[in-house]
């Protein structure tokens, strides 16, 4: 299976179990790796025979900018659905970052990966 990697795609939600996080929002970063076959759109040049990356960066951002959950685990398992529904994704890896987690101690980065595949 061939992978098409989408990474550091940003978007602001207002994701999270907070009322801060409700109302403020935060930045959320997420990096996507698709599975596919890409030989035919490789054999013909063909666009129509790949995922387009563009649309899927374009429908991530929607869904974190869309209805608030309180888990970064929901937003990633949205956003898995939203890019199986794209003909011939067979499998998706999902990293949400939540950089801006309401954390008392310092940290780098919070993140859930998750991974999916068409049943």
């Amino acid at each position: 299976m061939d992978r098409v990697a989408l990474r550091g795609l940003k978007a602001r939600g207002n994701h999270g179990v907070f009322p801060k996080e409700r109302a403020e929002g935060q930045t959320f970063i997420v990096d996507l790796v698709l599975g596919l076959d890409t030989r035919p759109a490789a054999a013909d040049d063909d666009l129509t025979k790949t995922v387009h990356y563009g649309v899927v960066a374009e429908e991530v951002v929607d869904v974190v900018r869309g209805e608030p959950v309180d888990l970064i685990e929901t937003l990633a398992e949205r956003i898995a659905q939203q890019c199986l529904k794209h003909e011939g994704v067979e499998e998706v890896e999902v990293i949400v970052h939540k950089p801006d987690a309401p954390i008392t101690v310092p940290f780098d980065d919070v993140t859930i990966t998750i991974i999916r595949s068409r049943v």
